[in-house]
């Protein structure tokens, strides 16, 4: 992301920055090398990185998920004004709540804004770090929390292009290498209930697996209107969702939960991708250059098709969900499976954002920690295998994209200016090798 001295964020001059900025860490003790006796007596302290809606939000949830063995202590974010919102939201219930009390333990000299923030939370003595700022920073903030020791919780999508992908495998295998947990935000593989169903699933309740479909739609998100003294720069951060090189469009910062899902019941990512997609309702310059539907066809190795499509228009039919068939059934994983062996789940019903943490410090304290790495990588490029194939119009093959010299950082330093890029013309667009195309 950053330097601290240039303020460049883009991945090509990372390889250089990162090792400077983590050489000089002393790391504090890992969790993961003490015995699980041991470990389960310890308070893990967590930072966190990216204190919009999601990072508050996953503070919030491993805190109730962790009890008085979790302490949030340090918080860090590009811009002061979001850090001290978080930090006042986060101290207000405090104020109000006992437990809150015991783990809110962040102070004015663990709470760092700019474009190195991230190295600052890194650099003092936590535990496990929450990794929540725009996806377009992930796989740097991944590989320098790796480099640092940490546990990491990191928020879904984990890359918005091939380079990035590659980069989070790495930093994977890496954290596996160092007995480091890696659990991802794709909540559904830890709620009960697809938990439940998807193990049914795997062991042939619905036979072979012949198909299927995935949804997210649903109207239109937030929007930051630009406010004057904003860069391009900034504008494009605070309005991250709008743009390709930040968000990875909507099919990869939202459905991917849904593609996921499709990942797991097929038991592996898609290997080829065709598809349509466009920019209908959302035309105006201040939603960037996104586009506002996708219908994608995603075809496994088994040559099982999926169906996928997503939607952000108001006023339109909304619907968020999947369902598979196979030779002996059908299932709604979410819940239920229909055919020779029917089942509906009837367990208890439990919040996935918690239960997610929940799952990630039991991994820690056991010794045996969980990593979603690689499988969080392999959902991600599937979704943009989604994206580029509509927005080119071209059947995307998988090999080929993993592969594909693709790195849509912006070459900006600073807050600066930063020229928004076409909007994908199928038929025309090529597959973007760099942010600009």
């Amino acid at each position: 992301m950053t330097d601290d001295t240039s303020g460049r964020f883009s991945r090509r001059t990372f390889v250089k920055t990162t090792t400077m900025a983590t050489a000089g860490l002393v790391l504090p003790r890992t969790l993961s090398a003490l015995t699980p006796d041991a470990a389960s007596a310890e308070v893990i302290r967590i930072g966190v990185i990216g204190c919009g809606g999601r990072g508050s939000g996953a503070a919030r949830d491993v805190m109730r998920a962790g009890g008085e063995g979790v302490q949030i202590v340090a918080m860090g974010d590009l811009f002061p004004d979001r850090l001290e919102r978080a930090r006042a939201n986060l101290a207000k219930v405090a104020s109000e709540d006992a437990m809150v009390e015991k783990q809110f333990k962040v102070t004015p000299e663990t709470l760092f804004s700019g474009f190195d923030a991230y190295q600052k939370v890194l650099a003092t003595d936590i535990d496990m770090v929450i990794l929540a700022t725009p996806p377009g920073f992930r796989p740097v903030h991944l590989a320098a929390a790796v480099a640092a020791g940490k546990h990491i919780f990191m928020e879904k999508p984990v890359a918005v292009d091939a380079a990035g992908v590659r980069s989070v495998i790495a930093s994977a295998a890496a954290a596996k290498s160092k007995n480091l947990a890696i659990v991802a935000g794709t909540q559904r593989r830890h709620d009960p209930a697809y938990v439940s169903v998807m193990r049914r699933v795997h062991d042939g309740a619905i036979g072979e697996l012949t198909g299927g479909e995935v949804y997210w739609n649903q109207g239109g998100l937030w929007n930051a209107a630009r406010q004057a003294g904003w860069s391009d720069v900034e504008w494009q951060i605070r309005n991250w969702l709008y743009f390709t090189w930040a968000s990875g469009d909507h099919i990869v910062e939202q459905h991917i939960h849904n593609i996921d899902v499709a990942n797991w019941a097929m038991g592996a990512h898609p290997v080829r991708a065709v598809g349509v997609g466009g920019r209908q309702w959302r035309t105006d310059g201040a939603y960037g250059h996104i586009f506002d539907h996708f219908a994608i066809d995603f075809e496994y190795p088994n040559g099982a098709h999926v169906m996928s499509m997503c939607r952000q228009i108001d006023g339109t039919a909304n619907f968020v969900g999947e369902r598979f068939v196979g030779t002996r059934g059908t299932t709604d994983p979410s819940s239920r499976i229909t055919g020779q062996q029917s089942f509906t789940f009837a367990g208890e019903k439990k919040n996935p954002y918690v239960e997610e943490h929940v799952d990630l410090l039991a991994s820690i304290r056991t010794g045996k920690p969980l990593n979603e790495g690689q499988q969080v990588a392999q959902t991600t490029l599937s979704a943009i295998m989604g994206r580029e194939a509509a927005y080119t119009g071209q059947a995307i093959v998988w090999d080929e994209l993993l592969n594909a010299s693709q790195d849509l950082a912006p070459p900006q330093t600073g807050f600066g200016s930063l020229a928004v890029p076409p909007v994908a013309m199928p038929g025309t667009t090529k597959v973007a090798r760099t942010w600009n195309g």
